[in-house]
């Protein structure tokens, strides 16, 4: 299994999701605009992304992939599969009674996380009647997850990272949908993510039984193993989750705020979600069934290995996705959300969140890198514990920022309290010996930092030349110049390593 192919075939599909993801953001922001509909809209879609990355990519994945790595590895192929089976039989009772206890409390649910909307508010019951369209999608989408943690750890990255462009283009044909009867573009939005998860379940689902896979439905048991799996999912959710949490968070606060805050958080949010996606989601989703396979292996020198080399790839990428977005942020919202209801005071308003959520950009990454080297190894106590210091570090920087700096402090709020959790994560795999930075990841993180400081003196000079273009065209003049130049920097001081670039060269000459 070798990472960067695994993560170049999870980062491929998850930018394809993310371009079909920006096109269902500029058709929403195109017909609801920053308002009433908006708001209500995004309040019951997060709290079905919260539930999804929460649960269905962060706890789940942590707790059942290195456990269904390690039955693979010690007791093969058919006791894995019994494992799996175990596990779907178990999951399926939970998120059933989950979604029907949650449809009973869906107003105070609502109520709870948009505190700030009076009683009388019209984003309040609208929020209340969304959601109870869309939150059964986490009962789908979590047993997507089962099933793709099964394919990932088995070395089949496609099928699973390849499911959320299904939402994003059922969510596009929802909106076209509302476009020719827009009584409701709300409501059509909320169907389309309840039709989406069960279109995902079906994909996954398939591509699992091609791989020998069929899972069937068992009478839920306790066993040694189920057991052993709800205890690591407990503290995974808040240790994988803990982004998912300081959204949430903001959220709460945000609902105080005037009408729009949100909304601005929501599309600034969705953009740093290219890059945290591409690069952090990516590596993370192939790191963990290879390290699992490495610790479960007795090959703990190789794993630490495979960790620098994943913190050098991921910050490869993410040191330039860093500097652009907090040097161009103008001219990315401009050019890819300002049309229609979305003006130019929401542009101006989300760029700014934009530039917040930046900066913490690469501790979001380094997060996902570094969680599943504890995960691994069957820890999910010690990101709880990081990420309890984390959420409470977001709440009083919340507490801080929020009165000067509105929904822009609640941003830089998030980004700070992420840069704690991963400076945490780091001093506790250096202690432990699950990570030391070797004097190869040292060069290359410096040759990175050269070619991204190199790449801003072009993106400054090109932005000067283009203030006066329309801005999609100087968006685009922009992010070609960006790209040449810091592709062009990081062959030159080397910050890509020969090995890659030859490995590169012989699959092309191969294709």
């Amino acid at each position: 299994m070798n990472l960067a192919r695994a993560a170049a075939i999870v980062g491929s599909n998850t930018m394809l999701s993310r371009v079909f993801g920006f096109v269902r953001d500029v058709m929403i922001a195109r017909v609801l605009g920053a308002g009433v509909a908006s708001d209500a809209f995004f309040v019951a879609f997060k709290l079905a992304n919260f539930l999804r990355r929460l649960f269905a990519e962060g706890a789940f994945n942590a707790a059942f992939v290195p456990l269904f790595s390690k039955a693979l590895e010690a007791d093969g192929k058919a006791e894995a599969k019994r494992f799996a089976e175990e596990a779907l039989a178990g999951l399926s009772l939970v998120l059933l009674l989950v979604v029907l206890i949650a449809q009973l409390f869906m107003p105070q649910i609502v109520g709870f996380l948009a505190a700030g909307y009076a009683a009388d508010d019209p984003r309040l019951a609208l929020a209340i009647e969304l959601s109870h369209i869309t939150f059964p999608y986490i009962l789908f989408i979590s047993l997507t997850a089962l099933f793709g943690g099964v394919l990932n750890a088995v070395g089949k990255f496609g099928a699973a990272s390849f499911a959320p462009v299904i939402l994003n283009l059922v969510l596009i044909g929802a909106m076209l949908l509302a476009q020719l009867h827009p009584a409701s573009p709300a409501h059509a939005l909320a169907w389309g993510v309840a039709v989406a998860g069960v279109l995902q379940l079906v994909y996954v689902m398939r591509a699992a039984w091609l791989q020998g896979f069929d899972l069937r439905l068992r009478r839920p048991c306790w066993s040694p193993r189920i057991r052993r799996l709800g205890r690591l999912i407990v503290p995974g959710a808040i240790g994988a989750g803990v982004y998912q949490i300081n959204l949430l968070v903001d959220l709460w606060f945000a609902s105080h705020l005037p009408p729009g805050a949100q909304s601005f958080l929501f599309y600034a949010d969705r953009l740093v979600q290219l890059p945290l996606g591409v690069i952090g989601v990516a590596i993370g989703t192939a790191l963990l069934p290879m390290l699992s396979r490495e610790v479960a292996s007795a090959a703990p020198h190789r794993a630490a290995a495979t960790l620098n080399r994943a913190i050098h790839f991921a910050m490869l990428l993410t040191l330039p996705a860093t500097a652009a977005l907090l040097l161009i942020a103008q001219p990315i919202v401009g050019g890819l959300l300002e049309r229609g209801a979305f003006d130019a005071a929401a542009t101006a308003a989300t760029a700014a969140t934009l530039e917040a959520f930046a900066v913490g950009l690469p501790a979001y990454v380094l997060v996902r890198v570094m969680a599943p080297a504890f995960f691994a190894r069957e820890d999910t106590t010690t990101p709880v514990l990081v990420a309890a210091v984390a959420l409470a570090a977001n709440i009083g920087f919340i507490l801080l920022l929020i009165d000067h700096f509105a929904h822009v402090g609640i941003a830089l709020a998030t980004a700070g309290s992420t840069w704690i959790n991963v400076a945490l994560l780091a001093l506790l795999l250096h202690r432990r010996g699950y990570f030391r930075p070797d004097p190869w990841l040292a060069g290359r993180l410096l040759r990175s930092l050269l070619a991204t400081a190199g790449m801003c003196v072009v993106l400054v000079l090109v932005a000067s030349h283009t203030a006066e273009w329309p801005v999609l065209l100087a968006l685009l003049a922009l992010v070609g110049a960006g790209g040449a130049a810091f592709g062009l920097l990081a062959l030159v001081t080397g910050a890509v390593p020969r090995s890659f670039l030859d490995l590169v060269l012989r699959r092309q000459a191969s294709g």
